[in-house]
């Protein structure tokens, strides 16, 4: 919130003057959203707009009548009912008229459920009611804390793996669910009402899982859904974590060079000055593939603690052409064949046919680390090319070895996106330089094709799309073929 009627979200600004901006149809779906879940009532020095923010709650109550409009859609009532919770709680008093419309806001969440959607949403749902039913208590609250009781106990085992992650497999996500569940712990706790069984253990192997899918700079990985500024950062939810017991410095990833988080499908080694964090995972539950990108088989690689190589992350939502880019094979360091996505990503939020990962199997010894996959996203093509994929660590070098069997003339390429702080500094036919935080580092291409320099996006955060560089190594021939990729340090 930058003034009494202007919000800054997805990196836009714009100003809600009147009752109709609520809803205003040239503003994007998603920052509507965002002005209707209240974030900034518990924001970093929300307690210096506390004045900007009663006016807007006395606002929403009279421009937003109940059941209509963004508002009332089931998920940002159920952000907006824990925040104006958490307000109150922190020192600022809810007038009457306040809490009958929370009350109000409570009956009808718990009348639109959001079972058609599940995951992150209807968890959310669940979070709301128990936020309601401790806060406003009496009878009918007390039913609103068996249904989410009920909700959370079920998706709790359905949406934390044996691993630790998220089902959704997107570190976006894993976040957020990471923070309902903190959030579950700390209302539980204030009322000295007993908490959910496991939940605390769930917490730490989430916190675990966190902290193996981070790069150097602290922050997490960029695998389907990502972006940063969406959620905590990871040092705010470690610090959450901490305040509430349930986090320490050394309850974080291991030590070890390799760590396999095998029941989400990623990867992390961590040698010298590289760390890779490896995706031989699926693209999400069977049922929920909404926040999947095209990206199986692909990896992210910091350098001397810099990115190097990323894929796209996400700047935004909706059905839009710059949504089916950011969720598409070219932009992620793997392999398209016939510029075809390897996951057939659609509409926003849906996939048709999609990649299924096979023969995932890794071997670590004192000289070397190897990991190798295969994936099956392609075999709708004419000749059913089929991708394998291996990466060998070994000594100052990451070796990657692509191949493709099959029958017919393919188009196969390799693509390699760079972060946009990576400089260029030389290139040839099948190789290139570049400069990493004052280091060389050489990309080596082996194989009967050619590569090329193109320009392409970073997407960090939504709303914002930063100028990159993307190397592609492209091959046209009869299967089956290969490429073999050499990076050196």
């Amino acid at each position: 919130m930058v003034s009494s009627e202007e919000f800054c979200f997805l990196n836009e600004i714009h100003a809600v003057r009147n009752a109709s901006d609520w809803n205003n149809p040239h503003w994007a779906k998603l920052w509507l959203y965002n002005l209707h879940y209240f974030d900034d009532l518990t924001a970093i020095d929300a307690e210096q707009r506390s004045n900007w923010h009663r006016a807007l709650i006395q606002r929403w109550i009279e421009e937003n009548p109940p059941g209509v409009g963004n508002g009332w859609e089931p998920y940002p009532t159920s952000l907006r009912i824990v925040n104006w919770i958490k307000w109150g709680l922190s020192g600022n008093e809810l007038d009457e008229g306040w809490l009958n419309s929370l009350a109000v806001q409570a009956r009808w969440l718990e009348q639109n459920l959001e079972t058609h959607l599940l995951g992150n949403h209807l968890f959310a749902n669940a979070k709301a009611l128990i936020y309601a039913s401790l806060f406003l208590q009496g009878e009918v609250a007390d039913r609103w804390y068996e249904v989410g009781k009920k909700l959370v106990d079920r998706e709790l085992s359905e949406q934390v793996l044996e691993d630790g992650g998220n089902f959704e497999l997107s570190t976006m996500y894993h976040t957020i669910f990471l923070e309902d569940l903190l959030d579950l712990v700390n209302i539980n706790h204030t009322y000295d009402h007993p908490l959910f069984p496991e939940i605390e253990e769930k917490i730490g192997r989430m916190f675990r899982w966190l902290s193996t899918m981070c790069h150097p700079d602290g922050e997490i990985s960029f695998f389907n859904d990502a972006a940063l500024g969406v959620t905590p950062s990871v040092a705010e939810i470690r610090t959450y974590g901490k305040r509430l017991g349930l986090y320490s410095d050394n309850g974080g990833r291991s030590d070890e060079n390799f760590v396999d988080l095998p029941h989400s499908g990623y990867s992390r080694v961590e040698v010298k000055d590289a760390v890779v964090i490896v995706d031989r995972a699926a693209v999400g539950p069977d049922y929920l593939p909404g926040h999947a990108h095209a990206d199986t088989l692909s990896f992210e690689l910091s350098l001397f603690g810099q990115r190097v190589i990323v894929n796209s992350g996400t700047s935004s939502y909706g059905t839009g052409e710059q949504r089916q880019i950011e969720r598409s094979t070219a932009t992620h360091s793997t392999v398209h064949i016939d510029s075809e996505n390897s996951s057939e990503v659609w509409g926003g939020f849906r996939v048709a046919r999609r990649a299924r990962v096979h023969e995932r199997v890794h071997f670590v010894s004192d000289q070397q680390i190897r990991l190798s996959a295969c994936h099956d996203g392609y075999q709708r093509l004419n000749g059913k090319p089929y991708h394998c994929r291996e990466w060998l660590f070994k000594g100052n070098a990451l070796i990657i070895t692509d191949r493709v069997m099959g029958r017919g003339k393919h188009e196969l390429c390799s693509v390699l996106p760079l972060h946009p702080n990576i400089q260029i500094t030389n290139q040839l036919s099948d190789s290139i330089v570049l400069t990493v935080s004052g280091h060389e580092v050489q990309i080596q291409f082996e194989g009967s094709g050619e590569l090329s320099v193109v320009d392409g996006k970073y997407n960090p955060e939504f709303g914002l799309s930063i100028e990159s560089s993307q190397l592609q190594y492209h091959i046209i021939g009869p299967l089956p073929d290969k490429i073999v990729t050499r990076i050196s340090w």
